[in-house]
């Protein structure tokens, strides 16, 4: 090569470097993102819940995931934290009213902001409230939000002081949440996504540890009526009232008028048994017994076959 007036070869023709990795469409994921659904991976349509980690989801895949874990291949790695249709939240979202625009190169958005009329298409960030499901721009509930804060009274304690700050109203519904814990982002970044995800894990825990608590309280409450054998009216314990009526069953109560009449009844039954033995011919006895006494074990259905056992 070279030295031929044929060519001039540069660095790139004569050394090998190592290929540059392909990075993806960004468009295309922020499409993928706020107009597809997670899962199932179809557009998004009404009705459309979202997880505690902000991701969008139609309700029908959601349901049909948790009837069937394989029906989707990856769900349980998009959508494997959530167990139960309580893990997802209905979201309340406000239609754009823009008129579709043919000539736009894009999919049009097909919601809101409602307090900014900001298109929820992913060029902005979007919450949701956990308490009622109502959807806002990041920016435009932070605005609202603020100037409550700043008149908020000042209180002589300062725990009380940072409740009162943190408990607001949602500015749609007027459901109070919680500006520290009950806003949502939808479509987080990774970084975002993983401090969600440990705030998930947080709250789950600590509900699972209050379940435990309130299940462990109240077996003590129990075991202590048990010992008393009265509850706090006076009246015996229910536990005291659930022996009582099993042995109450357990040992059923005898009738006199009932024992009378079933002695009868087989009095009279014995004397038509008797009455019938006395009426039967010597013919007729003759087929169950022989004449000279000696009991036998062929009957007369069994009489002048052979049989091993007779």
């Amino acid at each position: 090569m070279g030295n031929d007036g044929g060519s001039i070869p540069d660095r790139r023709d004569l050394v090998k470097t190592k290929a540059k990795a392909e990075q993806a469409d960004k468009q295309n994921q922020i499409l993928a993102k706020w107009f597809f659904c997670a899962l199932s991976k179809r557009p998004l349509q009404e009705p459309i819940v979202s997880c505690e980690l902000g991701k969008l989801y139609n309700k029908d895949a959601i349901v049909e995931y948790l009837l069937d874990k394989t029906i989707y291949g990856d769900g349980a790695t998009i959508c494997g934290h959530v167990k139960a249709l309580k893990d997802v939240k209905p979201l309340r979202l406000t239609p754009n009213p823009a008129p579709v625009d043919p000539s736009l190169d894009r999919p049009q958005a097909a919601y809101v902001c409602p307090l900014t009329l900001k298109e929820m298409n992913g060029a902005l960030p979007f919450v949701y409230v956990s308490t009622c499901g109502c959807v806002f721009s990041a920016t435009g509930l932070r605005a609202l939000s603020s100037p409550a804060e700043s008149s908020t009274p000042p209180t002589t304690n300062s725990t009380a002081a940072t409740t009162s700050k943190s408990i607001l109203s949602c500015p749609q519904c007027s459901t109070q949440y919680d500006r520290l814990t009950d806003v949502r982002t939808l479509n987080p970044s990774p970084e975002e996504e993983v401090v969600m995800r440990e705030a998930m894990e947080a709250r789950r825990a600590a509900k699972k540890a209050a379940m435990k608590s309130k299940k462990r309280k109240v077996a003590e409450l129990q075991d202590e009526e048990e010992e008393k054998g009265v509850n706090a009216a006076g009246e015996p314990s229910e536990h005291k009232k659930q022996k009582t009526v099993v042995a109450s069953v357990s040992a059923p109560k005898t009738n006199a008028s009932v024992a009378a009449m079933a002695k009868k009844v087989a009095e009279s039954l014995a004397e038509e048994e008797a009455k019938r033995k006395g009426k039967m011919t010597d013919a007729v006895a003759s087929l169950y017994a022989p004449k000279n006494g000696t009991k036998k074990k062929e009957t007369f259905m069994t009489m002048g076959t052979f049989t091993r056992y007779a």
